[in-house]
């Protein structure tokens, strides 16, 4: 899953710790999704949005391979 957690970040000027303590999580979760060693859970990425005051869909994208995947 692709995100824009840094792009965000970067212009209003929050450290991942500052992000962290917005959205009640260690500064190493943010990295680790950030990054994108870690997909967030669904609370986790309500809160994000939130923080941002976006939608979800307007911080995470997913793979390419992932969306042509069919379910199940």
């Amino acid at each position: 899953m692709h995100n824009r957690l840094r792009e965000l970040r970067a212009a209003r000027r929050w450290s991942q710790a500052d992000l962290a303590d917005r959205c009640q999580v260690s500064r190493q979760a943010i990295n680790a999704v950030e990054t994108g060693r870690y997909d967030p859970s669904l609370p986790l990425a309500f809160a994000l949005a939130d923080a941002f005051g976006l939608t979800i869909e307007e911080i995470f994208r997913p793979d390419r391979a992932e969306a042509a995947e069919p379910p199940g």
